[in-house]
């Protein structure tokens, strides 16, 4: 399995729950597969379903022997017709930004987006996509929330400080991993790629 990410974030999440199911995964790191410039046009698409195909299918080619398990995810706020969605990552239009300077930047962008705004309805969407010798599969998750005026907590990564968790009565910030894990969107959506995997 290569879990095809370059998400810190992501990584951080993601290994200790395949870890836990007892599944091995490798990283692109792991696997000796440099990151190009290439892959950041990989995310041009309309759906978070597409988005996710579009990333495993092509570390797919570039390691054709591994099982590639890829996601798109993101924020979808009421208020704003669904924004940011797909452009979750690319809110605030940074593109010279990465890591925790691209998520500041982000989430003073929402914050800007929703003043004085009373609907503060949102929900984080994640697809994994899983690609390999069986074919195309994708599994989809979805938490509702709501967005704060003010980040809290220390955890977590992207808006986790803005969202409050509608499951938790927390932002994902405040909580561990396991807690988060149990509601998130990414959660909820591998949990179900792990069932298919044990399936066969």
């Amino acid at each position: 399995m290569l879990l095809a990410t370059r998400s810190a974030g992501k990584l951080r999440e993601l290994a200790p729950l395949f870890a836990d199911a007892g599944i091995v995964v490798a990283t692109l790191d792991e696997a000796g597969l440099e990151e190009s410039p290439a892959e950041d046009a990989l995310e041009a698409f309309a759906t978070f379903e597409a988005n996710a195909l579009a990333k495993a299918r092509y570390f797919r080619e570039l390691a054709p022997t591994w099982t590639v398990i890829a996601d798109d995810s993101g924020l979808e706020v009421a208020a704003l017709g669904g924004a940011p969605g797909v452009r979750t990552k690319r809110f605030s239009g940074r593109i010279d930004l990465s890591g925790q300077a691209l998520d500041d930047a982000n989430n003073a962008t929402l914050t800007r987006a929703l003043e004085g705004v009373p609907d503060r309805r949102a929900r984080y969407v994640c697809v994994a996509a899983l690609v390999g010798d069986f074919g195309e599969l994708t599994f989809r998750g979805e938490t509702e929330g709501r967005i704060l005026a003010a980040p809290r907590g220390a955890g977590g990564f992207g808006y986790d400080p803005l969202f409050l968790s509608d499951d938790l009565g927390v932002t994902f910030a405040e909580v561990g991993r396991t807690d988060k894990e149990r509601v998130s969107h990414r959660g909820r959506a591998f949990a179900k790629v792990v069932r298919a995997l044990r399936k066969g």
